[in-house]
């Protein structure tokens, strides 16, 4: 399945893009490299999806499966490489909140190690993650 996304520039550090469903965002380059980092930049967006994508596979998985998932959170640090500018390594925490046993703990933290953007980067990037458990 293709996906045609857009985009433009609109300053020197700063691209609009839009998605078919009509949504826009501003993407900023950061402070670091010229731009003001008021509002994500590439790599920000880069990083953000990973933390997003493993959550939401997780979440669909345990909807799938009948496993009391109530919320995923994440917290994620990127660490950028100097030369060249890129992605060093990605750290990622998630905390899976709700009535689940060991063993649906487990099986929910395997289907997020699953998750698209972790195996298209996971060549390139280092990522390290956390998986913990929040039971209500």
């Amino acid at each position: 399945m293709a996906v045609q996304m857009q985009g433009s520039t609109i300053s020197d550090t700063t691209v609009k893009i839009q998605h078919p469903s009509g949504a826009e965002y501003l993407v900023v380059a950061p402070k670091d490299n010229g731009g003001d980092g008021s509002s994500f930049s590439p790599t920000d967006l880069c990083t953000v999806s990973l933390g997003a994508c493993g959550s939401m596979i997780m979440k669909m998985f345990a909807a799938g499966k009948g496993i009391p998932v109530e919320q995923i959170r994440f917290e994620i640090i990127k660490e950028m490489a100097a030369s060249p500018r890129r992605i060093q390594k990605m750290t990622v925490v998630y905390t899976i909140r709700g009535a689940l046993s060991d063993i649906e703990f487990r099986k929910v933290e395997a289907a997020g190690r699953t998750c698209p953007v972790r195996l298209t980067l996971g060549a390139q990037v280092e990522i390290a993650e956390e998986y913990r458990l929040e039971r209500v």
